[in-house]
This record gives structure tokens, C-alpha cells and sequence, in this order.
């Protein structure tokens, strides 16, 4: 359902607020609902269904993964063809049956199945929210849009998270804590439905002004191929790929900590309560940073912010892995939320320096199918450790594998932030945008 605004188009947080504080809102209910499993999914599979093999138990995970992944590729190409609004609706319908079919699952495939569909809802409906909202500020406040985007989704996946662990305590592991998992989605259907709009002209209106700058007389003759966007961003661009892979590890170690930690932590004798609180403690940090780290990497850049976040990173999750005791635990999660903070506003806004606004939807669909697609590597990583090793060093192993990544991405990515027209320490011109011009082989950077 569309709504007419006869006002004109106009790129800016400050012109756009009530649409972007309303995405914002709508990004909270998406965020609330991944936030009901936080908890209580792994310590289910224990407990109702009677499953020990790590492998199997995060099995929810790699279909999970899977299935966002792929979903972010066609959320960002299919918004760019059919509209934002269309795709952010059916992400929500996906994401309805989620909560009834784990809270009277017979049996975990039931489990595994409902994973499938809340794959979709948050590989559609969080891929929208964070389109609109670059459509919405354009090209000055992205690092700041980002972070108030994954800052309220981040936080409800927290306060989700914790709630559900004392809802557990109180009633049970089902279906108490999956009950409110209903009027998430409810409220969130309904607001997309009535009152959100659509974006995609200020996408436009952006890649005009940007056509203009760079004198390109018709950029649709020059318009690249889905196949030329996949190549870019996943490969020949260095910059999109430092983030396309700095996002998969991230995503890895979040795929491990949501599915390892509460059976880590319940194994050392931790509380129902005592586990969803460094459950919930890790994306409250992560959502809450990102009100500063996003708005912070308009001022200094995109990427020290990144690849020190991945260190930041790595560090906690040794912490996690050889600390003893509730509040040592705490602290590792606290740094582990951190340094995510420092990573996740700041690689989406990363993409959206280098990717032309015409075809800038479907590079950010292209880097969340990496991204996303980290939790199921991380998952089937993590349970193969874990069941051949044990659950401390797959922890350990995969903090040394983002402390990798952060590496990566000091020695090959180059500075994006728009503003910057210095010529950087490493001799590259920083501040390069690609414009939609393709060679044969490569992009053309200015």
C-alpha cells in the first residue's frame, strides 16, 4: 500500500526523519524476533528433543544462514527491479509462522524448518530497512544511518534475548518464550503495511546528482550486469572485498556465540538467568556502540574502525574461552559486543561509498550473501570443532580466525570515506567511488 507525498524529494536524516525514525522502529520488531533464540534454542534442543551431537543441535543455524544469505542477494537485486516496500511486506509473511512452529514443534527438524522461513524474514526485512535508510540520508550521514539502523536492531535482539531467559526460568523453555514473538511480527507487518513508503526515488534522485558530477550522459547504457555486481563485490573490487569477507568472519564468531555459548556456559554451571544476561549483554553493547562507532566513521573513516573492531573482537572471545567466573564472562562479551560495534555500521557504510546508488541495493545484497552466509560456516565450523575437539577450542579457534580477518582487511582495503580527498598513506586516492562505467574486465574508479 503506497502513500502519495506531493513534497519534493529530498536526501538528508534531518529532511527524512519520520520516515527513517519509522524504519527504524519496524528494523527493532526484525530484530526482536532473531532475538527470541538467542537464549533458549540451543539449551531446547538439550533438553525437549534430546540431541548431544553439537553438529546436529546447530543444525537451525546452517539453515538459518543459508537461507538469509541467499535471501539478502535477492532482497537487494529485487528491490532495485520491483521497489523497497514489496520486498520488506513479504519478509514479514515469511516471518508470521515463525514463533507457533517452535513453540508446538514435534520435532527438531520442525525446528530446523522454522529457521528456514525466519532465514527469509531477516535476509528480506533487515536488507530493506538498511536500503531505505541509505536511500533516505544519501551520501554524507551513512556511517551515522547505519548505526542508528543496527543500533535498534542490535538492542531488540538484546532485550529480546534477555526477556526470553527469565520467561524460560519462570515457565519453562515452551512456549512462554516464544509468545511475544507474535506481536513482533504482527506489529511489524502492520506498520510496513500502512505507513512506511517507498524509497527507491531518492536512490534515483542520488544517482542522478551522482551522474552529474561524474558527466555520465546516459548511465543506463552503461548499466552493469547482476553478474558484473557479484564479481565486484565479492572479488576484483579490494574494498568490497576486504568487507564481503571482514562481514563473513564477523557473522561467523556471532553464529558461534549464539549457538556454542549458552551450552558453554550451562555446562560450567551457569543459571537460566546468569546465561541470558551475557546472552543479552553482547548485542545490548553491540546495538548501544553503534549510536557512536556509525556516526564515528563519518569523521575518521571506514577502515581502522573495521579492522581494529575484528581485534577487538578476537580479543573477547578468548576471554570467553579462558575466563572463569560470571563477571569475567561478562567482560568478554562486553568486548566482544564492542568490537562488533565497531565493524557492522561501518561495512555497510563502506559498500555504500563504493557502489554506485543505481546498483547500490544489489551490492549490499551481494555483501550480506557473504555476510550472512557466515553463520552457516560458522555453525558447521564450530560444531565439527566442537565435536572433535571440544567446545573451548572451537570457541578459541574461530576468535583466531577473525584476529585473521581484522589482518586482511588493514593490508588490503582502502580508505572510503566520501569526504576525503587526501591521497592516503598507502599511495591509494582516498574516497573512490565506482561508477556505473564497466570494462571488459574491471570497474572504472575515480
Amino acid at each position: 500500500m503506497s502513500q502519495i507525498d506531493s513534497s519534493p524529494l529530498q536526501l538528508g536524516l534531518r529532511e527524512n526523519w519520520q520516515q527513517f525514525t519509522l524504519l527504524i522502529i519496524v528494523n527493532a520488531f526484525v530484530g526482536a524476533m532473531v532475538g527470541l533464540e538467542r537464549t533458549v534454542l540451543p539449551l531446547i534442543a538439550e533438553a525437549d528433543f534430546g540431541l548431544a551431537a553439537k553438529s546436529v543441535i546447530l543444525s537451525f543455524l546452517i539453515s538459518f544462514g543459508v537461507v538469509k544469505a541467499i535471501a539478502n542477494l535477492f532482497a537487494g537485486r529485487l528491490s532495485d527491479r520491483l521497489g523497497r516496500k514489496r520486498i520488506l511486506l513479504a519478509g514479514w509473511l515469511f516471518g508470521l509462522p515463525v514463533p507457533l512452529l517452535i513453540m508446538f514443534a514435534p520435532g527438531w527438524g520442525w525446528v530446523v524448518f522454522a529457521n528456514v522461513l525466519l532465514g527469509i524474514n531477516q535476509g528480506l526485512s533487515w536488507s530493506t530497512t538498511v536500503i531505505m535508510k541509505i536511500d533516505l540520508v544519501g551520501p554524507k550521514q551513512r556511517g551515522l544511518a547505519m548505526g542508528l539502523n543496527e543500533f535498534a536492531g542490535y538492542l531488540a535482539v538484546s532485550l529480546s534475548a534477555l526477556a526470553t531467559g527469565y520467561i524460560a526460568a519462570g515457565y519453562g523453555l515452551r512456549p512462554a518464550p516464544f509468545v511475544p514473538g507474535l506481536a513482533f511480527a504482527l506489529l511489524g507487518l502492520f506498520l510496513s503495511f500502512f505507513f512506511v513508503r517507498e524509497t527507491k526515488s531518492h536512490a534515483r534522485l542520488e544517482a542522478n546528482t551522482e551522474n552529474q558530477k561524474s558527466k555520465i550522459a546516459n548511465p543506463e547504457s552503461d548499466q552493469p550486469s547482476f553478474a558484473q555486481i557479484l564479481l565486484l563485490t565479492s572479488w576484483k573490487d579490494r574494498t568490497l572485498f576486504s568487507a564481503s569477507q571482514a562481514g563473513m568472519i564477523n557473522n561467523l564468531n556471532d553464529g558461534m556465540v549464539w549457538g556454542l555459548l549458552p551450552i558453554f556456559l550451562a555446562g560450567a554451571g551457569l543459571s537460566l538467568e546468569q546465561i541470558g544476561l551475557i546472552a543479552a549483554a553482547y548485542p545490548g553493547v553491540w546495538g548501544l556502540s553503534q549510536l557512536f562507532t556509525g556516526a564515528l566513521s563519518d569523521r575518521w573513516g571506514r577502515k581502522w574502525l573495521i579492522a581494529g573492531g575484528m581485534w577487538v573482537q578476537a580479543i573477547g572471545i578468548w576471554v570467553l574461552v579462558i575466563g572463569q567466573g560470571l563477571a569475567v564472562w561478562l567482560a568478554g562479551a562486553v568486548l566482544l559486543g564492542f568490537g562488533t560495534a565497531m565493524v557492522y555500521p561501518t561495512l555497510l557504510a563502506a559498500v555504500s561509498d563504493v557502489a554506485h546508488p543505481n546498483w547500490r541495493a544489489s551490492a549490499v545484497g551481494v555483501y550480506r550473501l557473504w555476510r550472512d552466509g557466515g553463520y552457516a560456516v560458522g555453525a558447521l565450523l564450530a560444531g565439527v570443532l566442537a565435536d572433535a575437539l571440544g567446545i573451548p577450542f572451537a570457541i578459541a579457534a574461530i576468535g583466531g580466525l577473525t584476529f585473521l580477518s581484522g589482518l586482511i582487511v588493514a593490508g588490503v582495503m582502502y580508505e572510503t570515506l566520501p569526504a576525503r580527498d587526501a591521497t592516503s598513506a598507502s599511495g591509494d586516492t582516498a574516497g573512490r567511488k565506482i561508477v556505473p562505467a564497466f570494462g571488459a574486465d574491471s570497474a572504472r574508479e575515480k
